[in-house]
């Protein structure tokens, strides 16, 4: 088996895992319509007892999401709105869809939120919401509490990014800072009907911090923001009046959601085991070694690398021809001016590991086709990567200090280029030995 068909064969096994996950389907599976009566999981709603039902929602795959409930419902919907990443809209009827920013906010984003809220404040008991949630929807909906500006919520959340914080923690600090996020959406909405349709991007598909659980009661506290602050050292960094912000009492609204309810509809285990079965039928003794693998992006690749040589030298956990694949979200530590993300960082972890044998490939991409502030889902690293580096005049551990994965791969073409995925589920990690 050539390196080459080694490639195919993880790009065959990705795509597959995409297929699982694709946010249209997702919903087609999940909500269903038979004369008035809307089925979502064990809840029926009878949409005849509704004077209007609003379609809103953000993420980068809510415009596809909001495809499939358009033509489920047509003409009983009323008018909408969506938020997604810019390049990741679609032809909607009566749905408007503003692009925003992500993974730094921006003015857009902030418009679209406050349109968002708009539509909670005009609700009644008459309203039932379909509300769409996927990854993303926490940075492209920025609407800053009153003394806060958007300057100031960009400025933390880069910080948080470049400290190596995990989604939870962003997410935990987002939630505190805004309008409608951490239920807020919902408590606004009030008395009226929401039924939230959930795509997971988070390690433990934990409803509160995906997209900053906009429809979900926030179970975090002022004192987690403080003591995430403290962790990478971020105290001195953000504003004071943030500070003092974070050192007040909260008030618990938890009753306002008694008319609210959640459907998670797609996740990344969902399409790590498409990626299995697809493996399978091109013959990989195949093993799922985890959905939830997080933390810090070298360590993670290097665990990774030391399972692949288990393989050769054993046979354990598979035997080969091998397949073993992961999923779930690392962090970078950015301490360089370089450029890349943390699927590109994983397999330039990979690249001198791996290098001498002759049988491994590393496959780290994206489900949503970007990784970091780059078009490129991820990259692959094989035995051959560091040798034609070198050959290129590229010094791996140059650019592993300058956090510069995407120009390490791009002129070897290892960069993997899937263009926006309209989904997202995280990350999914394919190594296959033979």
């Amino acid at each position: 088996m050539t390196l080459n068909k080694f490639r195919d064969d993880a790009y065959k096994i990705f795509k597959s895992a995409l297929k699982e996950v694709d946010p249209y389907s997702s919903v087609k599976k999940s909500l269903t319509l038979s004369g008035d009566i809307l089925k979502a999981g064990n809840r029926s709603y009878n949409i005849s007892e509704y004077s209007k039902i609003r379609l809103l929602g953000a993420g980068k795959a809510s415009g596809r999401m909001a495809l499939a409930v358009e033509e489920i419902l047509s003409d009983k919907l009323s008018k909408g709105l969506v938020i997604v990443k810019y390049n990741h809209t679609e032809l909607l009827s009566k749905t408007e869809i503003i692009e925003a920013g992500h993974p730094v906010p921006d003015k857009k984003g902030e418009e679209g939120a406050q349109k968002l809220l708009d539509y909670a404040k005009k609700a009644d008991h008459g309203t039932l919401i379909i509300f769409l949630v996927s990854g993303g929807g926490s940075a492209l909906t920025p609407l800053p509490l009153d003394n806060i500006s958007l300057d100031q919520k960009q400025q933390i959340t880069i910080e948080l990014l470049n400290s190596g914080a995990t989604i939870h923690e962003i997410n935990t600090i987002r939630k505190k800072l805004s309008k409608i996020k951490g239920g807020k959406f919902v408590e606004i909405s009030y008395p009226a009907t929401v039924l939230s349709l959930i795509l997971s991007d988070v390690v433990g598909d934990d409803l509160d911090i995906i997209a900053s659980g906009m429809t979900v009661p926030d179970k975090s506290t002022h004192e987690d923001c403080l003591r995430i602050l403290k962790k990478y050292g971020l105290e001195k960094k953000i504003p004071v009046k943030i500070l003092k912000l974070f050192k007040k009492n909260e008030i618990n609204r938890s009753s306002l959601f008694d008319r609210s309810s959640i459907f998670l509809i797609g996740k990344n285990y969902d399409a790590l085991k498409a990626a299995k079965s697809k493996a399978e039928k091109l013959g990989y003794n195949t093993l799922i070694l985890s959905s939830t693998i997080e933390g810090n992006t070298k360590s993670v690749a290097h665990i990774h690398c030391e399972i692949a040589k288990q393989i050769i030298k054993t046979g354990d956990p598979v035997k080969t021809p091998a397949c073993i694949i992961s999923g779930g979200e690392t962090t970078v530590n950015v301490t360089g001016n370089g450029m890349g993300g943390r699927n590109q960082e994983f397999a330039l972890e990979c690249v001198e590991k791996i290098s001498g044998f002759h049988n491994i490939l590393i496959f780290s991409a994206g489900t949503d086709g970007t990784d970091g502030p780059t078009h490129a889902a991820g990259a692959i690293a094989d035995s051959k990567t560091l040798k034609e580096g070198i050959e290129k005049g590229l010094n791996h551990n140059d650019f592993l200090k300058r956090n510069d994965s995407y120009n390490y791969f791009k002129p070897l073409n290892n960069l993997i280029m899937t263009g926006p995925t309209k989904t997202n589920v995280m990350d999914i990690k394919i190594i296959l030995v033979r």
